[in-house]
């Protein structure tokens, strides 16, 4: 079990991570600043974000909880691919800066329902 430790841990560092990095960009989002179309600040959030998806399908493999055989593995992934189109609304997509802000504010709720349904699974 220990590359299910391991895979464990880097998950919840990564998602972390990703929460933090998206609620700097937010928060530049929201300010005008300018730091939101620097090289580093487009390309870190995609490694962030590949390595977090990485350790997800490791978790996967290796527990055997896979998407429409537990209800609380579907559940994350419907709530991810919310989390993604909301982000992409709020960082970049949307069309005014109130869709943005919504958007964002979506995207965090969203992040947190995962949170919740992570922390809250049935383990059976």
């Amino acid at each position: 079990m220990e590359i299910y430790k391991i895979a464990k841990h880097l998950h919840m560092m990564f998602a972390g991570l990703s929460l933090l990095g998206f609620v700097i960009r937010g928060y530049w989002m929201i300010s005008g600043s300018k730091l939101l179309n620097a090289k580093l600040v487009k390309i870190l959030p995609h490694i962030i974000d590949t390595i977090l998806l990485a350790s997800a399908v490791v978790l996967v493999i290796v527990t055997g909880f896979y998407p429409l055989k537990f209800d609380w593995v579907t559940l994350k992934l419907v709530l991810l691919i919310a989390y993604i189109v909301l982000g992409t609304f709020a960082l970049k997509r949307g069309k005014t800066k109130s869709i943005r802000v919504i958007s964002f504010v979506a995207a965090l709720v969203t992040f947190f329902a995962i949170y919740g349904v992570a922390m809250h699974k049935p383990m059976f």
